[in-house]
């Protein structure tokens, strides 16, 4: 009997059959690099560079280290334990494959130690840090790095597993450095004491935590990363890390990184620029191997060694801290030779043409064909503007893995409507149709702002819809028609951007409550300061405060719908009323109503709706939101027997509801 033919991303979707051949030659290139590296079948048991590499300790007590420099000529391990200086006793022996090897009594190497590397190389040489570093810390005069032993007597254990499988993840997305309310470095234990219990109150199952890979400026944000396999130790210890990352497994939540493999810091003296006297070590030569606009390297992903060295850092990761998964950032760079900058990305011939970096395609793969294989609950989600098709596709179909991407026109839109139009001029079928469409082959991450749009430089949501009123009237008893309509809009565009995502949600942290202030990390230009590189949790606990009630109704929206499990099944568009602006629609057993007029408010509004009992759990216009109580809570309405012309015509039956002005309101079907 014949082998039924797989279901491809082309049969689905026409407009991708001319593309079909394309499609197979990079499933086969996958399965070709897969087959290479895997032995006995297992990606995962082919991938232990973070093993052999860098500082370990052996059996008998004694110390290994390992590196990986095949232009070297010598190279010795320097530090406090032999006064920095290239002793005959530390220097490192050629083992063959560019690979050089030093073994060490336990005695001559001590935990908290700082070391470097000093390689010589044909025609020059000079200090570096390991490749496999796994912890550095920075001095903090001279903002030098150093690598340091990390040997702990009692290393930590773990008491909790992972939380399982996220089909719909409600993520909150944070930075640990600027998680305290003070002006400073918060830490890792700062964090899982004060913030972690707000993030369970609110409702959030999923944490995607920026900036743990090493980095040597804090203000990059953490995606000018210079050492890989290290968790920057601005925050605190791997124990401390860990000990996070258990405690939020013990609330059930999940812990996404935020991994950035899409390009490396330049610096020589921290990162593997130039690391052994080589451009193309683990990078591309000319000008392939050097980021235009972010000054850094890129990676060669065609090379054998540079797979190995990305790849085990994915291992590493999840299984040195027990990660459910990763956000892979600058993942449209990766993609594209002119890294899709300044480029409309308009017709599918943009992702399969020679502007494509097929060996970057081949890496994204093989990363989400061994996470998922480390642990089948995890997360990957790819951040892409590109749209290319697949990306977030099953690989059998030909497509990338990633089980999400993120959605990141949606809040692109929301600031474009702000900006350019009066709320009474928005359409509701544009704010459907951009909140919706997405590829049926796909989950996407959706989200009103993220960390993107809190830098200075950007705004807010809610500094874009209040502006300096923000400093003179988030009073509650303050009287501003500026503030009424941005808190009203504010609760409204998050609602309908989380009850129509495509997959899951993300917020950043302090969003949910509208924090007054944007994202500026210490730099000279104000002069090092930490005021704007915190967040100012204690605006959100005085009721007298309005930032309270942006808290409590983003509280009660993500416990609803992912309580309910609304995500489950697909939004079905009720009407999109352009002439009221009003937009309604069903998902579930849930209907959500939105009346974006600033102005009308609309009794008996009717509409075709699934018969039934619906009872209203809740409004955006309730006093506990800060609104004008315009609608009864828990108010039961029953549908007619009856056809409506307005909307949706599929259903036979009407329902009529009661829609005040600027007004979001949740029923749920009995």
């Amino acid at each position: 009997m014949a082998e039924e033919k797989k279901q491809m991303i082309y049969d689905a979707d026409p407009y991708l059959e001319p593309y079909s051949e394309v499609i197979d030659s990079r499933l086969e290139k996958i399965q070709e690099k897969k087959d290479l590296i895997a032995k006995d079948g297992s990606l995962s048991a082919g991938l232990n560079n973070h093993l052999f590499y860098g500082l370990h300790r052996t059996e008998g007590g004694s110390w290994i280290f390992r590196e990986w420099a095949p232009n070297a000529n010598r190279i010795y391990l320097i530090g406090e334990f032999n006064n920095w200086k290239r002793s005959p006793s530390y220097e490192m022996k050629p083992v063959g494959g560019g690979t050089w090897e030093i073994i060490l009594p336990e005695m001559f190497i001590h935990h908290g130690e700082l070391y470097k590397l000093f390689i010589e190389w044909p025609g020059g040489g000079g200090e570096r840090l390991p490749s496999y570093v796994r912890r550095t810390v920075q001095d903090p005069v001279t903002k030098a790095f150093c690598a340091q032993v990390w040997d702990p007597a009692q290393p930590y254990e773990w008491k909790y597993r992972r939380p399982g499988r996220r089909d719909h993840p409600f993520i909150y997305e944070c930075h640990i450095g600027m998680s305290s309310e003070k002006e400073k470095v918060a830490t890792f234990e700062e964090f899982r004491t004060d913030v972690l219990p707000r993030i369970v109150k609110l409702g959030y199952d999923t944490i995607q935590i920026m900036a743990l890979q090493e980095h040597p400026y804090y203000g990059s944000f953490g995606y000018q990363v210079s050492n890989f396999y290290a968790l920057s130790s601005r925050f605190g210890t791997p124990e401390e890390f860990k000990r996070l990352v258990d405690e939020a497994h013990a609330n059930g939540i999940a812990v996404v990184m935020d991994i950035v493999h899409s390009h490396m810091v330049k610096n020589e003296a921290e990162s593997l620029s130039l690391f052994d006297g080589r451009e193309d070590l683990y990078f591309y030569t000319g000008w392939q191997g050097h980021h235009p606009a972010w000054d850094s390297r890129c990676f060669d992903y065609g090379k054998n060694e540079t797979l190995y060295y990305l790849l085990s850092n994915c291992k590493f990761w999840m299984q040195e801290y027990n990660l459910d998964g990763f956000r892979f950032d600058g993942v449209t760079s990766m993609l594209y030779w002119d890294h899709g900058l300044g480029k409309d990305f308009v017709g599918y011939d943009n992702y399969f043409n020679e502007g494509v970096d097929e060996n970057a395609i081949v890496y994204l793969a093989l990363a989400n064909i061994l996470i998922h294989e480390i642990y089948p609950d995890a997360i990957t989600i790819a951040e892409d503007v590109s749209g290319m098709a697949g990306l977030a596709a099953p690989l059998e179909m030909g497509g990338v893995g990633f089980d999400f991407r993120m959605a990141m026109g949606i809040a692109d839109h929301w600031i474009k409507w702000i900006k350019e139009k009066e709320d009474k001029d928005w359409s509701a079928g544009e704010i459907w149709y951009e909140l919706t469409n997405k590829r049926d082959d796909e989950k996407t991450i959706s989200y009103a702002e993220c960390h993107d749009q809190a830098l200075v430089g950007d705004k807010t949501l809610i500094f874009r819809l209040i502006d300096k009123e923000m400093y003179f009237s988030m009073n509650k008893d303050s009287q501003s028609l500026v503030v009424e309509r941005g808190i009203a809009l504010h609760k409204m565009i998050r609602l309908v951007t989380m009850a129509t995502s495509g997959g899951g949600y993300l917020n950043f942290m302090g969003n949910e409550f509208g924090h007054p202030e944007w994202i500026d990390f210490p730099r000279e230009g104000n002069g090092w300061s930490y005021k704007y590189a915190r967040r100012q949790w204690s605006l959100s606990e005085p009721d007298y405060l309005r930032y309270s009630y942006l808290r409590n109704f983003d509280e009660q929206i993500v416990h609803y719908i992912k309580g309910q499990n609304v995500l489950d099944e697909k939004p079905v568009l009720l009407t999109a009323d352009e002439d009221k602006k009003i937009l309604i629609f069903i998902r579930k057993n849930t209907i959500f109503a939105f009346n974006f007029n600033p102005e009308g408010s609309f009794a008996d509004y009717a509409f075709s709706a699934p018969a039934g009992e619906y009872v209203n759990v809740l409004d955006s216009d309730e006093a506990r939101f800060d609104g004008f109580s315009r609608l009864v809570a828990g108010e039961h309405h029953f549908t007619s027997p009856e056809k409506c012309p307005n909307g949706n015509t599929t259903f036979d039956d009407t329902l009529k509801l009661y829609l005040p002005s600027r007004c979001a309101i949740v029923l749920e079907k009995i």
